[in-house]
């Protein structure tokens, strides 16, 4: 089966459609025309049906808003870990709090969940991150 790449860059109005294998160009209003598009320009030109050929887009994202796009694909993925991090250490603090034997209705209300999640934090802590919890007391501050 025949492969053929569409290069879809944005032009003024329309995004322009660049099928380098055969050097012709079409055009579409939109993104969701652009496969019809360039489909007909390639059935047309070589004297195809236009299912019979495989066809790989290839969008070139605009430079104005490529730069955006990335940093926040980055802080996304900041906020991941970010998020991971702060789960684990939440879990890790309910089981030190276990661990000096307090009841999951006193952690809960320590740490400003319901008893319920409490014992899920519990639940789902390593049974080896808490085992250095001292029985100093620490102030919490709210």
């Amino acid at each position: 089966m025949a492969a053929y790449t569409a290069r879809v860059e944005r032009g003024e109005q329309f995004w322009l459609v660049t099928i380098p294998e055969i050097q012709r160009t079409t055009q579409a209003s939109t993104l969701r025309e652009v496969e019809p598009m360039a489909r007909d320009l390639i059935a047309v030109m070589q004297q195809v049906d236009p299912q019979s050929f495989e066809l790989k887009p290839d969008i070139v994202f605009p430079s104005v808003a490529y730069e955006h796009w990335t940093r926040a694909a980055k802080l996304r993925e900041e906020s991941a870990r970010a998020q991971a991090e702060a789960a684990k250490e939440a879990r890790t603090a309910a089981l030190a709090l276990a661990n000096l034997g307090l009841t999951v209705r006193d952690i809960g209300a320590m740490l400003g969940v319901s008893h319920q999640r409490a014992a899920q934090l519990i639940a789902g802590a390593a049974p080896d991150t808490a085992l250095g919890a001292q029985a100093t007391p620490a102030r919490a501050t709210t």
